[in-house]
């Protein structure tokens, strides 16, 4: 997926009530009941259906990296549902939303301002407005420049411009290289 996609990912996560399950044979027995079937896990997982129902009964318990990779994913893809809506539309409506990155960030300004990109360490609050873009633009299958330009603009409003306070003229931020994001709710 992406840097920024990922990173909201894993903020809705913290919301979880209980853990996504660990083995193999639990995780394949929620998709399997999620997906009503064990044709529909084995073709999203490019198994046979054997695979899968050996790994139901507990026939086989350690799958292979790329395998447990792709089980993880599609689990924690659909686990608990509900609370990872509530978690979004409280931030989307009222909570906003924190990151905190170290990253390169370069912006247009007029003539005569210095406009040089450089690694900056920022921890903002984003207003729910933003937060809720963010979380829209994901669900709609955006890419991660996409995601980027959003959270520029947000780190614009927010931090650079305070809210129209200063930086008037500043035109546009961007992200050039991220070393660390994350995002907490």
């Amino acid at each position: 997926m992406s840097v920024i996609g990922d990173g909201l990912d894993a903020a809705v996560q913290k919301a979880f009530t209980r853990p996504a399950p660990k083995s193999a044979g639990a995780q394949m027995r929620y998709l399997v009941k999620q997906l009503k079937g064990t044709k529909a896990v084995a073709q999203m997982l490019r198994v046979s259906q054997r695979t899968v129902e050996r790994y139901v009964k507990d026939q086989i318990k350690k799958p292979r990296p790329a395998l447990a990779a792709r089980l993880e994913t599609e689990v924690k893809k659909r686990w608990q549902p509900q609370i990872r809506a509530k978690a979004k539309e409280k931030a989307a409506t009222s909570g906003g939303i924190v990151i905190d990155t170290r990253a390169r960030l370069g912006y247009t300004a007029p003539i005569g301002s210095t406009d040089q990109d450089r690694i900056r360490h920022l921890t903002v609050a984003l207003p729910p407005h933003h937060a809720a873009r963010l979380f829209e633009a994901q669900e709609a299958g955006a890419g991660d420049a996409r995601l980027q330009e959003i959270a520029a603009e947000a780190l614009k409003e927010t931090y650079f411009q305070e809210g129209g306070r200063r930086a008037g003229s500043l035109e546009e931020v961007r992200f050039t290289d991220i070393e660390h994001l994350e995002f907490d709710l």
